[in-house]
């Protein structure tokens, strides 16, 4: 059965933010919300460098570490257990996903989440241009929403929009159940984590820290496994190097 992971190279991460970007754009996400966010070890605030800076002649320590963060789609996921209306489900592929028209704005689900990956609509999205972003729909006031791996686009067999986006090829997106899959192999190849582990959710979002992997080699848009399209996808881009459609 398909159960769909990432893998997150943080030796690749430069901290361009482009998946943010390209994950806010895809999905008609309002400009004061994010469900991709580009976080540094080093502090709160963006890109704050970890360690110390050299003083009298001495070497300093500072490194600056990226950690991308949205939805980790937990296999045993909190959210899930905790909204009272079972508008947060995990569908069959493993990704889960919130049902807008269930959603009665409780925010149980918003407590219950350790990685603080959800966002509330206090008001109606904003977003520029004010029509036309995006290939979902925006959501509507008085909703959480979150991170859905682009399920739009895998359900077209693509990946999701800051895959494709990333220009250091960090992201590797694909089917964890499938062993001979890249996510799969680079799971079980580098030393990976899941960030909070001790809280048993089991994310299917692996980070890679120490050897650096190959990263997503492939081009153009499909998942891994899948034909290569010749006539377009929903972005009217087509996926074979030619011009769009």
């Amino acid at each position: 059965m398909t159960n769909y992971g990432m893998v997150i190279d943080l030796e690749r991460c430069i901290g361009c933010h482009a998946c943010a970007v390209s994950c806010s754009h895809e999905n008609n996400v309002s400009l004061d919300k994010q469900w991709n966010r580009i976080l540094t070890e080093g502090g709160e605030n963006v890109d704050t460098p970890d360690g110390e800076y050299p003083e009298g002649g001495r070497d300093g320590t500072l490194s600056m570490n990226h950690l991308p963060l949205a939805c980790q789609h937990c296999d045993n996921a909190p959210c899930v257990k905790v909204c009272p209306v079972n508008a947060t489900y995990k569908r069959e592929d493993g990704i889960v996903t919130i049902d807008y028209e269930k959603c009665m704005g409780c925010r149980y689900c918003m407590s219950a989440c350790p990685y603080n990956a959800r966002v509330f609509n206090y008001d109606d999205p904003i977003t520029v241009p004010s029509e036309g972003t995006g290939n979902v729909e925006a959501r509507g006031k008085g909703v959480v929403e979150k991170c859905t791996f682009c399920s739009h686009r895998v359900e077209e067999d693509l990946d999701p929009a800051c895959v494709v986006a990333c220009p250091a090829d960090a992201r590797i997106f694909g089917d964890l159940d499938d062993p001979d899959s890249t996510v799969s192999r680079y799971v079980k190849k580098y030393e990976t984590d899941q960030l909070l582990d001790d809280l048993e959710t089991d994310p299917n979002t692996y980070y890679v820290r120490g050897e650096m992997t190959p990263g997503r080699t492939r081009s153009g848009n499909e998942l891994e496994g899948t034909e290569k399209k010749v006539t377009g996808n929903p972005n009217g881009v087509a996926t074979d190097g030619g011009e769009s459609q």
